[in-house]
């Protein structure tokens, strides 16, 4: 594929991603973990180059799931208060980090190690970020504390951080069977000169 179609395909399987797994259309039965954080730090890897469209494509994307599935499919509304906004700086974060990583990425142990730590860094600032402005701001803790929030922090940051490692690492492995598949060809083709 030429880069433009494989920009594009990406787009579109990342985008797909994001509302598949952010409705719950199938019930709680069949529904997939929200691949959102990861979809938002791929998006940063992969279109880095377009990030001043893509970006607020996806951020658009992911309020028109919210607004669609809290107006016509019954989802709680609970989440979304003043905080909601702060959505954009932590996805930022995410898109961030994926970009950081693009510009250092290679396929070796340093390049695992990298990205390790890109995603580490990125989702923690993006849980803070969304976590901090929902529990401070959000007018839905009645009683805030520190140790409130520490104990939110401590029941909410796992989950995110493993549903977002998950997604990134499946991607991962398929990126560098892509990538080496793509060496193999590379390689087939000059041997026939």
């Amino acid at each position: 594929m030429k880069p433009r179609s494989t920009n594009l395909a990406i787009l579109a399987i990342l985008l797909s991603l994001m509302v598949v797994t952010r409705l719950p259309m199938l019930g709680p039965a069949f529904h997939l973990q929200d691949a959102s954080w990861a979809v938002f730090f791929l998006a940063g890897f992969y279109l880095k180059d377009q990030w001043r469209w893509a970006f607020p494509l996806f951020m658009a994307t992911a309020v028109a799931v919210d607004t669609l599935a809290i107006q016509y499919l019954g989802i709680s509304n609970y989440c979304v208060t003043v905080a909601y906004w702060f959505l954009v700086p932590a996805y930022a974060s995410l898109w961030l980090g994926g970009t950081w990583l693009r510009q250092r990425s290679s396929l070796d142990a340093r390049g695992a190690v990298l990205l390790v730590a890109a995603l580490l860094i990125s989702v923690s600032v993006c849980f803070l970020v969304s976590n901090a402005s929902f529990y401070w701001i959000g007018d839905r803790v009645a009683q805030r504390s520190w140790d409130g929030w520490l104990d939110n922090i401590s029941a909410w940051y796992w989950p995110f951080l493993q549903v977002a490692c998950a997604y990134v690492a499946v991607a991962a492995v398929v990126h560098v069977i892509v990538a080496q598949g793509r060496q193999l060809a590379t390689a087939d083709t000059m041997e026939k000169r």
